[in-house]
């Protein structure tokens, strides 16, 4: 198994970092997680396009993670035609969020569907909504769905995709809840969004100061993964963002809590379990 850190910035725009999005793989599995800015660059930075996802994984409806999806249904169906179906999978208002992603392109998609003699119709997204609790399978790959915690965003989840061998819990935003702990039981890996509360305290913004009551800290993601027993713990989603070549800022602080191995990097990082 596989897991490519596609983009580790946040809502603050950075000329480094892409927002939110994971890539898991294994085998022929190639699952994409969360959306955000930049998504469709990144993936092909990655040696993939679009239309080779095997499905599409929404954590929540927060604007940084789903901000480029209208990105990946364009530009699957403009190069892999009617026939490919897109599988989104997400939380209760997914379906309603990619209705107005074609609704907003319904412009783009009459001008391609009247030039292109092969282009009959719109993309073809089929939209399964997911609950905590929930277990299907993509590709051969197990994915299981726990609640998270990011309140007043709801619903919101992770997931734990697992192979013959390795599982690993995508479990976006949020802070640490018991849901998440029951979702880690086995894990091998596990990836977390994290913040810097020290110097996000530090920035004399409120709306900056709002975000330390629903993010996990990098010391937390450390604490939940000990708690855990996991292999592996993963951070990305980096507020502030560190400067390029400084994630070891962020690696430092889960250290002081877990005693495994810690990854941390720039988009494009890759990880193999």
């Amino acid at each position: 198994m596989k897991i490519t850190l596609l983009g580790t910035g946040s809502p603050i725009p950075d000329p480094n970092r892409s927002g939110p999005a994971s890539l898991v793989q294994s085998g022929d599995a190639h699952l994409l997680i969360d959306a955000g800015r930049g998504v469709v660059t990144r993936l092909v930075g990655a040696g993939l396009f679009p239309f080779m996802l095997s499905g599409v994984l929404i954590t929540h409806l927060h604007s940084d993670h789903i901000g480029d999806l209208n990105d990946i249904i364009t530009t699957t169906w403009v190069m892999a035609g009617d026939d490919m179906d897109l599988k989104i999978y997400g939380p209760a208002g997914t379906k309603a969020l990619v209705a107005a992603a074609l609704t907003m392109l319904e412009l783009d998609i009459s001008y391609r569907v009247t030039h292109h003699d092969s282009m009959t119709h719109g993309p073809s997204v089929s939209v399964i909504e997911i609950s905590a609790g929930d277990s299907f399978e993509i590709a051969g790959l197990s994915v299981e769905a726990a609640a998270t915690d990011h309140r007043p965003v709801a619903p919101t989840l992770a997931y734990k995709i697992s192979d013959a061998t390795h599982s690993v819990v995508m479990a976006g935003d949020g802070i640490p809840c018991d849901s998440l702990d029951e979702l880690l039981a086995g894990a091998s890996a596990y990836v977390q969004s994290v913040i810097r509360d020290d110097l996000v305290r530090a920035i004399p913004v409120p709306r900056m100061q709002d975000i330390l009551d629903y993010h996990s800290t990098a010391l937390q993601a450390g604490e939940t993964a000990a708690k855990a027993g996991i292999e592996t713990l993963i951070l990305t989603h980096y507020v502030p963002a560190p400067a390029p070549g400084n994630e070891h800022e962020f690696t430092e602080i889960a250290a002081q809590a877990f005693s495994g191995r810690i990854e941390a990097g720039p988009d494009l990082t890759v990880i193999d379990l």
